[in-house]
């Protein structure tokens, strides 16, 4: 088991309904690594840097359409012991094929707050595992990006989670 820091310092959602194709640079994204792979999300953080009040409708849901080929972001292992993975899993933002939230699997967690020095963390407790299996749809994939109406605002995120 290795636990994974997946940070993305500072950018600006992109509000889109489900079903609908994620805009590059307005989502962040976490794909497993391989089709067996299972990942469990531990902690989602995000921090307001809005210059006037934004009202950023945040929600971290599965995907219908996963991405392909993806441009990684950072990820990083928590514990400097971690052995490296044959096939770590992807945080993205951006993506030939742009991921899209299932309309039936969709929200599992409505992280809506005020960007304009807004912050919202979500731990998860013994009993609230959100988790995600292989790479592939509707399963592999975990998308935090913005929900239509609001005002997204600029944010940083950082989401823990670790390989099983």
């Amino acid at each position: 088991m290795a636990r994974w820091s997946a940070p993305v310092p500072s950018w600006t959602p992109v509000a889109v309904a489900d079903t609908t194709a994620m805009t590059d640079g307005g989502h962040q994204t976490i794909q497993g690594g391989s089709s067996t792979q299972r990942g469990e999300i531990r902690e989602v953080y995000l921090g307001g840097q809005a210059g006037a009040s934004s009202p950023t409708f945040m929600v971290l849901g599965r995907t219908s359409t996963v991405g392909a080929t993806l441009t990684a972001l950072r990820l990083a292992a928590m514990d400097p012991s971690t052995a490296a993975l044959a096939a770590p899993p992807v945080n993205y933002a951006a993506s030939t094929t742009k991921p899209q939230r299932s309309a039936t699997l969709g929200i599992l967690l409505n992280l809506s707050f005020n960007a304009f020095g807004g912050v919202v963390r979500w731990v998860n407790g013994p009993d609230e595992i959100i988790s995600y299996l292989g790479n592939t749809a509707s399963l592999g994939e975990l998308s935090l990006n913005a929900f239509t109406g609001g005002t997204p605002g600029l944010l940083g995120s950082n989401i823990v989670f670790e390989t099983l």
